[in-house]
């Protein structure tokens, strides 16, 4: 049983390193206990996303609400045959993490096969459910079951989810809106996307930045360093945003460069040894 739970967590392993080399790096530096945790976290919730973002010409409803019950049948019975849900089993046990979490990411998931356009309600829903539990998934897993340790960065853990999410909002907006006709933005006219309705989006996520930055430096310290790294990644991909004219977001997809991300990733470790 040994060999096929360490296949398993080598497979959420590779999705995270083929799908994302941000987060990838990140994970790096934990320490190696919470390593395959986490993989098995991102597995999970990119399979998800693949679902209802590529598997196009496919009944879509069908894959995910079938992919909903082989995952909560698989925390039940405490084995799965597929590889990506035996390890996100695993980690959903050992961790205690709630079945609402759960839920609440994927009816996010579902909300993208039949919602278009966004209002102050859907956002708020989408956010909690396909960022925010996100964050507090793993904060589970970094805080070992200490209860309030959990409760004391739960709040700074949905703010950092938050801006994630809506930093990727912006770099994917031409995607999104074009090929896939989503404005996830309430109240936000993409057909005359102006400088200052990018501004405030903008306005919004350094909030979020801020106070998911405090969490960050009370994480515990086997994990803090990666935390760290994904969220310095983000905030150049941000900055770069920033920079960009609107117009220009909407024809094309921002990026932080791999020698960049590289540069990035070694100078920040060095900040964080030197305290800086």
């Amino acid at each position: 049983m040994e060999l096929y739970n360490d296949t398993c967590f080598e497979c959420s392993k590779l999705i995270t390193t083929r799908y994302s080399s941000s987060f990838s790096r990140g994970i790096n530096a934990f320490d190696k206990r919470f390593r395959y945790p986490v993989y098995a976290i991102y597995g999970f919730v990119r399979y998800a996303d693949e679902i209802v973002d590529t598997f196009h010409g496919h009944d879509q409803y069908q894959l995910i609400n079938d992919f909903k019950e082989q995952a909560f049948k698989a925390i039940r019975e405490k084995i799965s045959l597929n590889p990506v849900l035996q390890s996100f089993q695993m980690i959903v046990n050992a961790y205690h993490i709630e079945d609402e979490l759960i839920c609440s990411f994927l009816k996010s998931m579902e909300m993208d096969l039949d919602r278009k356009v966004y209002d102050d309600n859907d956002y708020k829903t989408y956010i909690h459910g396909s960022a925010e539990v996100i964050g507090l998934m793993c904060l589970r897993i970094f805080c070992e079951n200490n209860e309030q340790l959990y409760h004391q960065l739960l709040p700074s853990a949905c703010s950092l989810g938050s801006a994630l999410q809506k930093i990727n909002f912006l770099r994917d907006i031409n995607a999104d809106y074009h090929e896939r006709g989503r404005i996830y933005f309430p109240g936000i006219d993409l057909s005359n996307f102006t400088d200052q309705a990018k501004k405030q989006i903008e306005a919004d996520i350094e909030k979020d930045l801020i106070t998911g930055f405090k969490g960050i430096k009370q994480l515990p310290k086997g994990v803090r360093l990666g935390v760290y790294i994904a969220y310095t990644y983000y905030q150049q991909l941000f900055k770069k945003i920033c920079r960009t004219p609107a117009s220009v977001i909407l024809k094309k997809r921002m990026r932080v460069s791999d020698p960049y991300k590289a540069f990035l990733y070694c100078s920040t470790i060095l900040k964080y040894k030197l305290g800086v």
